[in-house]
This record gives C-alpha cells, structure tokens and sequence, in this order.
C-alpha cells in the first residue's frame, strides 16, 4: 500500500482500485519464490572450502600479518556468501543492500586508517625518543 502512494496514487485510488479488484472476484495471489536446491548446495561447498582453507591457515603455521589477512578474507567471503543466499541478500533493493553492506566496508576502511596511523605513531615516538629502557 504504501508503495502505491509513493508512486503516485492517492489514498482515494488506492481504495477505490482495491474495491475494482473485489468487486470484479480478481484475488491477489501471494508471490513465494523458492530457489533451487542446486544454490544453496554449492554455497554450501564453496563454505566447506573456505573453511577448510582458513583451517590450512593455521596447520600450515603462518604467522604475522599474511595469517591476519587471510583468515580474515576468508571470513569476509563466507559471511558474504551467507549474508548474500541464506539471508536473501542477492535479491533485494539496491537502496537496501548499500544500507547493510556500506556500514561494515566503511568500517573496515577506518581501522585500516587506524593502523596506518599507529604505525606512524610508533614509528614517530622510536625515532624522537628512542626505543626506551
């Protein structure tokens, strides 16, 4: 109802085009949309993999940054993934998926802005008042 007011129609129309439809015996039908079974078995797979790669991770020993960033991609991707299918991400608004998924990129931008910035901080303080006792 209200999309109909937003695009254009009054209260008046939209009361007197419900009415059209009932008088006329034109029942509205619920639309339900089911997806195949197909979808939500490779996403399925495609997260056992990426488990099973942030798993690799750490039985393979690597350590310091290149270990940060990779188990973190690899939890950006399933949580995408599921965000995307399971929670019927992919077929929604444009104006709602920007909504959701603006926030956290932003987010994630910043801290890396702050680690920039406290490396910089560290890097500064070693070098004007040494590395200390």
């Amino acid at each position: 109802m209200a999309e109909a007011t937003a695009n254009g129609l009054g209260q008046h129309q939209l009361h007197v085009a419900h009415a059209h439809d009932a008088a006329t015996g034109v029942a509205h039908a619920e639309v339900h949309q089911e997806h195949p079974i197909k979808l939500y078995l490779v996403v399925w797979a495609w997260l056992f993999i990426l488990s099973t790669c942030s798993y690799l991770v750490d039985y393979f020993g690597l350590h310091g940054y290149l270990r940060w960033s990779l188990i973190l991609i690899f939890m950006m991707l399933k949580a995408g993934l599921i965000v995307a299918v399971f929670m019927h991400m992919a077929w929604e608004r444009l104006a709602l998926m920007y909504a959701i998924i603006l926030p956290p990129i932003l987010v994630l931008v910043f801290v890396t802005m702050m680690v920039f910035e406290a490396d910089y901080t560290l890097l500064t303080r070693m070098v004007f008042f040494g590395a200390g006792p």
